[in-house]
């Protein structure tokens, strides 16, 4: 069972982290606490070797996230609030911190995966558009409502949800702010797979084992290619597809992949 006070909980297993948001009580929204171990998570999920995958979910069955925490993140970073404890001091040392924990701006070659427990409104949206696989549970509930309390959903989902789903469903979840569930949003492409609670982290273990036995530099190659060519004229965009190309067929698992093939055997990659 996941430690109550630790605010995030983290296993790490067969080359998988997976990252639990752990504050139930209040909707795992992101508090100080939770946004410096989910920074210090990420580094540590980028710079280890042995870490292939990642996973992120919340904990219990009601919410996946609900974003900043109202009452101690939020009043905190604008200066309502002063510093407290330790985490208030750590996040406003480095507000680095907020963007790295929300994965805006971080750069991270390494796939991750969001398992979606429950209501991932807001924050929980934006955090959802930051991973590159999804899965979700029947019951999950998505939207960016920031719009209807004089807001915007600056967390990514500006930039990151018109290139994801189609413009005017898009427009439509940023401007508006209705919610949709999840066979909506897998409807419109914002999910892979939309399976029963019962079934969620089983799914997300899957795609996370299936990633791992690949080859991990072609695989941190291909996201760092699709994430860089994004945006680029085509020109550019194959420029970047030949440099990671580059970088993978001169690599010892590029050898390695074709002769396991043919030896008929599993091939053991080492990420170079």
């Amino acid at each position: 069972m996941a430690d109550p006070e630790r605010h995030l909980a983290v296993e790490r297993s067969d080359g998988i982290m997976t990252l639990r948001m752990n504050r139930p009580s209040v909707r795992n929204s992101l508090s100080p606490q939770m946004l410096v171990q989910l920074a210090e998570a990420w580094h540590e999920f980028r710079d280890s070797p042995e870490l292939r995958v990642a996973i992120l979910t919340g904990a219990g069955d009601e919410d996946f996230c609900a974003g900043g925490d109202l009452k101690l993140t939020m009043p905190l970073v604008t200066g309502a609030r002063q510093p407290e404890d330790e985490w208030d001091h750590r996040l406003l040392a480095d507000m680095g911190q907020f963007t790295d924990a929300i994965l805006r701006g971080f750069e991270l070659y390494k796939p991750v995966i969001a398992a979606v427990n429950g209501n991932a409104l807001g924050g929980g949206t934006e955090l959802t558009n930051a991973c590159d696989l999804r899965v979700a549970a029947e019951h999950a509930v998505f939207g960016t409502p920031e719009a209807r309390v004089g807001l915007l959903p600056g967390g990514g989902s500006i930039s990151r949800l018109p290139r994801q789903i189609p413009y005017a469903r898009a427009m439509e979840m940023l401007l508006i702010g209705d919610s949709f569930s999840a066979e909506q949003a897998l409807e419109m492409g914002l999910l892979n797979y939309v399976v029963p609670a019962d079934q969620l982290m089983n799914r997300a273990r899957e795609l996370a084992f299936r990633l791992a036995e690949n080859g991990p530099l072609a695989v941190r190659k291909i996201k760092e290619g699709v994430v860089r060519s994004s945006g680029e004229t085509l020109e550019r965009a194959l420029e970047i597809e030949n440099e990671v190309s580059a970088a993978v067929m001169s690599s010892k698992d590029a050898r390695e992949g074709p002769r396991a093939f043919a030896e008929k055997r599993k091939p053991r990659f080492i990420g170079e």
